[in-house]
């Protein structure tokens, strides 16, 4: 560089004023306690990754959810084209199998099955790595309940059906309005049906259900939040997704979906600390079988039966 050069360029000040340097930590670096100083937080990946993590699971319940209603509709206009009128009975048999049992179980497992492919897919197509843990039905945690698991059902029985009953009398005081589910309606014309719903519910609604708002989406939502706000996040998608299955004015309905987060949230603890899948779905049985057999009683024996 020619001595031209170099003078063009302004000189540093040799002697800077002390009170002009503003000192800068390094990041890591210890400061006078010792302590390093903390590096800067990425806050805005966590909060999109919780964000899609929450619309993900509650679109995969409503996707079940959509599902089932097809199926459901498809199923009882295919009946009345060969002769089966859509009675009561026949609406709620077709209901249970098709809703409960295929869509959302079918929906749960297309979830184990084609998850992992979508992600290698994914990953390959962006030539990157997704990491994360690989799904199949072990990963739902389905086993034969142990004698640890048999007390949980037990405890967790006692303890939703009292949040459920609970729940009716708190609304009952304050003689506020709930809506009705619609098995109860087409029960109080034909109360015989609920002698079907008492063993479906241990063989098509409790496994269906759990299987697809506790299997999958607390599982999913387990992934990005802790236990307590995943099973929150869970049971209220769970118990908002029956919004549809209610009849009533909407703030009655909200009122009876409010309910059932009660015993939502004793499903979902179920789940969290036993981790098995079958302890839940036990628990929602006979939660319901319960509840669908006091209703019979009422129905058959009480003061309404000589209208039914």
């Amino acid at each position: 560089m020619s001595e031209d050069d170099s003078g063009d360029r302004p000189s540093p000040d040799p002697d800077p004023d002390p009170e002009s340097v503003v000192e800068t930590p390094d990041v890591g670096a210890p400061d006078e306690a010792g302590a390093a100083t903390p590096a800067p937080v990425e806050t805005g990946r966590p909060v999109l990754l919780a964000g899609w993590t929450t619309l993900s699971s509650i679109g995969v319940g409503l996707v079940g959810l959509v599902v089932g209603f097809i199926l459901a509709f498809v199923g009882i206009i295919s009946l009345g084209a060969v002769g089966v009128g859509a009675t009561p009975l026949v609406i709620l048999v077709v209901s249970l199998v098709l809703v409960q049992g295929v869509a959302f179980g079918g929906v749960a497992l297309a979830y184990v099955t084609l998850r992992d492919r979508f992600r290698d897919a994914t990953a390959r197509a962006l030539d990157v790595d997704l990491g994360g843990p690989r799904h199949d039905i072990g990963w739902l945690g389905v086993r034969l309940p142990g004698l640890r698991d048999t007390a949980a059902v037990g405890l967790g029985y006692v303890v939703a059906l009292g949040l459920g009953i609970g729940g009716a009398v708190v609304v009952s005081t304050f003689g506020l309005e709930a809506g009705s589910n619609q098995a109860a309606e087409l029960a109080s014309r034909d109360p015989s049906v609920l002698l079907l719903l008492v063993p479906a519910s241990f063989l098509l609604i409790g496994p269906g259900e759990e299987l697809l708002f506790r299997g999958i989406v607390q599982g999913r939502l387990r992934g990005t939040f802790s236990a307590p706000v995943a099973v929150l996040l869970a049971s209220v998608i769970f118990a908002a997704v029956h919004y549809v299955a209610l009849s009533g004015s909407p703030r009655a309905r909200l009122v009876t979906v409010g309910i059932l987060i009660g015993p939502a949230l004793v499903f979902g603890t179920a789940y969290e600390l036993t981790e098995n899948l079958v302890v839940p779905s036990l628990i929602h049985g006979a939660y319901n079988a319960t509840l669908f057999t006091l209703l019979y009683f009422a129905l058959r024996f009480g003061p309404q039966s000589a209208t039914i």
